[in-house]
């Protein structure tokens, strides 16, 4: 593994020197992740074993690099890819074709997200800053300055009017969008950030990190108000909150995610089974035409797991190396994946045989 000082996305996308750790065990049970889903996500438990069927619709090629990040738009038409190239690609869901290729960062790039309205973007690079992009005409619309070090993660609050971002020089920085300026340095963690995330009301920030840590901040004070830790504290690659704002999902270089209760610090579930030894690798949550976890993993494959019964429900083949960035679209049965050198091309996985179900609000990671 090339040395951290090569930069995150410029070297080995997302990559972290850390790995061998063991994972836990915890307890099962079910758990409502979903908004007003309480009821169903028992029965559904208990009653019905429905398994995804996801086939490969498209394969996307342009970037030259690792990619190292994909979102899907909230209004569910666009997809949005940063890759190690320096560039952030728009493409269209429904046809698969590129829309636009957005050129101005001066290094490698580790994640987007895209506004509420899905009428902006914002990236994070290598370069130390991040860049809100206007998604109808593909212009370059603020550079915000103020990490040391390099941008690793970066999201909006659900009223987009605040970023959340986390460097490798340990901080998470809140910015006022309008203004393009940094509202607030959070000294958060002893190493580098590995993932911000806002709670669906805006009100708390989760973020991760190489300590092992997982915290959640008020937003507008700044304050601590929790920190997760296990018995060894792995390395943890990535983390957001479950639609309903009482779980967190946290990915952790011991090729496991966990399903957390912040309130009592406990985890309630674990998904194991796919490949997370040294890469930062998103997980996110699926609710569109079952309850499921996903995630990317370093033996080139995506893994859907049962989010109640953590049994692997569906294995997606077909990438070349290790999948780093997985989104899921915000009311369709549709997957996207993205991978490294080796491979190149982001997948767009559809489900058309699975009835999509609820209102689908199950984020990417943005």
């Amino acid at each position: 593994m090339e040395d951290a000082s090569a930069g995150p996305s410029g070297s080995n996308g997302r990559a972290s020197s850390k790995a061998d750790l063991s994972p836990v065990s915890c307890a099962a049970g079910s758990v409502s992740v979903h908004p007003d889903k309480a009821a169903t996500d028992s029965g559904q438990a208990a009653t019905e074993k429905p398994r995804p069927r996801y086939k490969p619709r498209f394969t996307l090629s342009g970037h030259t690099m690792s990619i190292s990040s994909v979102k899907f738009s909230p209004d569910g038409k666009m997809l949005a890819s940063a890759s190690a190239d320096k560039l952030v690609k728009v493409w269209s869901v429904l046809t698969g074709v590129i829309i636009w290729t957005m050129e101005g960062h001066e290094e490698g790039l580790n994640d987007v997200a895209w506004s509420g309205d899905s009428a902006y973007l914002a990236s994070a690079s290598d370069d130390k800053t991040i860049k809100i992009w206007n998604v109808d005409s593909g212009s370059l619309q603020k550079s915000l300055k103020g990490h040391t070090n390099y941008v690793f993660c970066v999201n909006y609050n659900p009223q987009s009017n605040l970023l959340a971002s986390g460097s490798f020089d340990e901080s998470v920085r809140v910015w006022d969008v309008s203004r393009g300026k940094s509202l607030r340095s959070i000294s958060a963690h002893s190493d580098p950030v590995t993932a911000v995330n806002f709670s669906s009301d805006g009100s708390m920030i989760v973020s991760c990190s190489y300590d092992g840590l997982i915290r959640i901040w008020d937003t507008s004070t700044g304050q601590c108000l929790k920190t997760l830790e296990g018995d060894s504290n792995p390395v943890c690659s990535s983390a957001r909150f479950s639609p309903n704002g009482k779980f967190i999902l946290c990915s952790t270089m011991d090729s496991t995610i966990r399903l957390w209760n912040y309130h009592t610090g406990r985890v309630l579930k674990t998904y194991t089974g796919h490949r997370n030894e040294g890469f930062c690798i998103f997980s996110c949550f699926s609710f569109t035409g079952g309850k499921w976890i996903i995630s990317g993993s370093e033996d080139g494959k995506v893994v859907l797991w049962d989010l109640q019964t953590r049994e692997i429900v569906q294995v997606l083949e077909g990438h070349r190396d290790t999948v780093l960035g997985v989104a899921t679209h915000p009311t369709e049965n549709i997957i996207a994946s993205s991978a490294m050198e080796k491979d190149l091309t982001i997948r767009l996985w559809f489900d058309t045989e699975t009835k999509t179900v609820g209102s689908g609000t199950g984020p990417s990671r943005a």
